[in-house]
């Protein structure tokens, strides 16, 4: 292992060192003039390139006093032109796209005189809600009125082709084993961690969320379902900036949120920090019927519970950077958060026998309390070496997590109507797990003209998790005897990357991004407390093309085809046995195999607003969560394990409409096909489903400053291994005032309006058979109020969903 890092470190700081090799080429340049009515120049006009995915600031300019500019940029992407002067409206051109060594002219433009004095002229960077670019789909999050007083885990929810289960566990395309990103950075952590960090980061925090189905080379090979990442809100124009908020919910609790955010970016230094404090919980109502089939008849265990948890988060997000010259910038991100929960629940179980004479019950009642605290720093460095777009980067991050719960399990039983009469036992579980994750790398991008590119990285991550896991027992008033099911686990995991990717025009309308990544990972799972030592080390290749055809200028084709892996989390590795109640458990794997998945797409795209994708994807050892059931001591545990192969093929569809200036809509629809294969004991899993999903989001300008936003989704009958899962609905909306000069709002957000977001499901296999309905108090209605302050320039980059056309706001 000593060998490997020495040599990703020697190669590491040698592609850091690649300066050299850059050729100093001429940029890409874009002139005009800027003119009013009367044919009079304007002069210092302040004048803006955009990325037209983003919104992102390439560069700025003012017109001298012939009212005339030029702009120079390296930047191969779709850009939009921005001008705004005082006194006039705003102007926002379509997108275009520059190549390096290009030139182009915009000739005269002329701005029209505003009708109303106003203190501030916006540019306005909008966009649809929905962009679809040739390797993504952006969503716009920043600016509309669900991301008031939500969560990052809800705006996810609501993108399209994603879908968010009851416990926060998120699929792409009807399919598990993603990874969540944020500014292009993992969050490496399990799947229930994850759901409750990205409830703690208010939805206002992100500009926008890009999905990702088929990530190029240039990823992580991590997440064989696909992509999200969340791209964060940055500060673009000198001066000061920010916002206040408080907020209330209420969905049966009553949970506050409060928050600030400020952003400040003088000369070569931009800043910006923000702190949060919301309350998230919720009561979840269980019902579960499970068979079991004996030797002298069927008995049937019929639980009903009730659950409440509640989960204070503090969240705290902040960094700097230091614009060198033009070229060179370094910059450091930090975020810190932290949780403490309590959840209560109250079970009762009826157990019936098959002479169906007597009836036993179980009440279970369980009182757990929960912390955790989590930090991440970051370090980064862009250079751009030249003006055609030659670029290196570098990352150096660090995080670590510590995290403990503590909960007792009180259960009584009793027969038939003799609740007096009984026995009770008491289970206790502690919890205390930390662990650390440095990761490093490096990127290279060199532009070789004609439209050609060459990409090219390193990667190393080392990470350290420590888990102890406390189990005793006591029987009636008895002391706490200590259970075999107690373990202490260390997982160590080292991945070393490295990916080249070579981007060509091959015809006039044909353009080719080849991209070849390996990865090397060495993993060591160390049960101490059972002395079993598990270890792992294997390479793999995963190659990706991508095949863009031009059809026409509003029109493109997009093949693409790569091979993803999703490796187990370091929870699901260990040997543990944790207890849900006496007769139900939650079992580790350290058995568990990576999964590894070829994916095929076609894509259309037309006008970078509507989709037609036809996909298909393979997993081998595709995580399945398996349940199981000890027939004679009618007990059940839950595991995940590797099935033998799955396959998706999907059909989407992503449509925008615009029925007026003032209302457009954003609507998906989406099919899928699954199928499972796998031995499972003694049988064999092998079935087929289909299921869609359709989501409709509207937006709606009211007189008056008043905006409103519908989401309504739809999900028919799905399978997910042995489980299959009824059909669900529901509607969301929102609307918002300003007041102040927009400089206060006020949102109201209503969630699952019609209450009708109910989990039920069955499972009908081998020798189980098993109903499961839930809710989790989703309906809630949500109110916050916002006061945002600036000073500085007197022009932004304002982003608003809804239309791809510019839109005055109505009076």
């Amino acid at each position: 292992m000593n060998f490997t890092r020495y040599i990703f470190t020697t190669a590491f700081f040698f592609l850091l060192g690649l300066s050299h090799l850059a050729a100093q080429e001429q940029s890409a340049a874009v002139t005009g003039s800027v003119r009013d009515e009367a044919d009079a120049s304007v002069p210092f006009a302040n004048v803006l390139l955009l990325e037209a995915a983003t919104g992102d600031l390439v560069t700025g300019a003012v017109t001298d006093e012939a009212g005339n500019f030029l702009l120079t940029t390296p930047y191969p992407q779709e850009l939009i032109l921005g001008i705004s002067s005082i006194g006039f409206e705003s102007f926002r051109s379509q997108p275009f796209r520059l190549n390096p060594g290009t030139k182009k002219d915009f000739g005269s433009l002329r701005l029209e005189s505003e009708m109303a004095g106003l203190d501030e002229v916006t540019v306005n960077a909008a966009r649809p809600n929905v962009l679809i670019q040739a390797d993504k789909t952006v969503v716009t999050v920043e600016g509309t009125v669900m991301a008031e007083g939500n969560n990052a885990l809800d705006v996810i929810g609501r993108s399209p082709g994603v879908f968010v289960d009851a416990d926060g566990n998120i699929q792409l395309n009807g399919r598990t084993g993603l990874i969540v990103l944020i500014d292009d950075r993992q969050t490496y952590m399990s799947a229930a961690d994850l759901a409750n960090f990205l409830r703690a980061m208010p939805a206002d925090n992100i500009r926008s969320i890009e999905v990702i189905q088929n990530p190029p080379a240039k990823y992580d090979a991590e997440g064989a379902a696909g992509v999200i990442n969340l791209v964060l809100k940055k500060n673009n124009f000198n001066g000061t900036n920010g916002n206040v908020h408080a907020g209330s919910q209420f969905n049966g609790l009553h949970t506050p949120s409060a928050g600030a955010t400020l952003n400040i970016k003088q000369n070569k230094w931009t800043s910006n920090a923000s702190l949060n404090y919301n309350q998230w919980g919720r009561f979840t109502d269980l019902e579960i019927l499970r068979r079991f089939q004996l030797e002298n008849g069927l008995s049937a265990f019929d639980q009903n519970a009730r659950l409440k948890l509640l989960r204070n988060n503090l969240f705290f997000s902040g960094g700097t950077e230091y614009q060198i010259n033009d070229r060179h910038s370094l910059g450091i991100n930090l975020q810190a958060s932290g949780q403490k929960g309590a959840e209560d629940g109250n079970s009762l179980t009826a157990i019936s026998n098959p002479d169906n004479t007597d009836l036993n019950y179980l009440n279970a009642l369980n009182d757990s309390e929960s912390d955790n605290a989590r930090i991440f720093g970051n370090f980064h460095y862009t250079g751009k070496l030249d003006t055609l777009g030659t670029k290196i980067s570098a990352d150096i991050d660090y995080t670590r997590m510590d995290a403990g719960s503590l909960s007792m399990l009180d259960n009584r039983y009793w027969q038939n109507e003799n609740t007096s009469q009984g026995s009770s036992d008491r289970i206790r579980t502690g919890n205390e797990m930390d662990y650390s994750i440095f990761t490093a790398k490096v990127d290279f991008t060199k532009p070789l003209g004609a439209e050609k590119e060459l990409e090219t990285g390193l990667k190393g991550s080392w990470v350290r998790s420590d888990n102890l896991l406390d189990i005793s027992k006591s029987t009636e008033e008895g002391p706490f005897v200590p259970d075999p099911n107690s373990n202490h686990f260390i997982y160590r995991e080292n991945v070393l990357a490295a990916y080249v990717s070579y981007k060509t025009p091959l015809t006039e309308k044909l353009a080719l991004q080849a991209g070849l990544r390996a990865e090397y990972a060495a993993i060591e799972g160390n049960s101490v407390t059972r002395s079993e030592i598990n270890t792992q080390e294997y390479l793999d290749l995963f190659p990706s093309a991508y095949l863009q055809q031009q059809v026409s200028d509003d029109y493109q084709i997009v093949y693409n085809v790569n091979r993803r892996i999703t490796r187990p989390y370091y929870r699901q590795l260990n040997p543990f046995v944790f207890y849900i109640d006496p007769l139900t458990t939650e079992e580790g794997n350290p058995d568990l195999q990576p999964q590894y998945a070829n994916n095929l797409e076609m894509n259309h795209i037309l006008k970078n607003a509507y989709q037609f994708s036809l996909s298909f994807s393979q997993t081998e050892n595709a995580f399945g969560q398996i349940m199981v059931q000890d027939e004679e001591n009618r007990k059940t545990s839950i595991q995940m394990q590797n099935l033998d192969r799955t396959q998706n093929l999907s059909l989407r569809a992503v449509v925008p409409v615009e029925f007026a200036e003032w209302y457009s809509s954003s609507n998906m629809l989406q099919l899928n096909g699954n199928t499972f294969q796998s031995q499972l004991g003694e049988e064999l899993l092998d079935e087929k489903q289909f299921s869609f999903m359709v989501r409709s989001q509207h937006n709606v300008l009211l007189p008056k400053g008043f905006k409103l936003e519908l989401v309504g989704i739809y999900r028919s009958p799905f399978r997910d291994g042995q489980l299959v899962i009824n059909g669900m609905s529901w509607v969301d909306a929102g609307i918002t005032k300003t007041f102040y000069e927009d400089k206060l709002s006020l949102t109201v957000n209503g969630s699952d309006i019609f209450r009708t977001m109910k989990f039920k499901g069955n499972i009908d296999f081998d020798r189980i058979n098993t109903d499961v309905q839930q809710y989790n108090s989703m309906q809630s209605v949500r109110f916050t109020l916002r006061w945002k302050f600036a000073q500085g320039e007197q022009f932004k980059v304002s982003q608003r969903s809804g239309s791809t056309e510019e839109r005055n706001r109505l009076e």
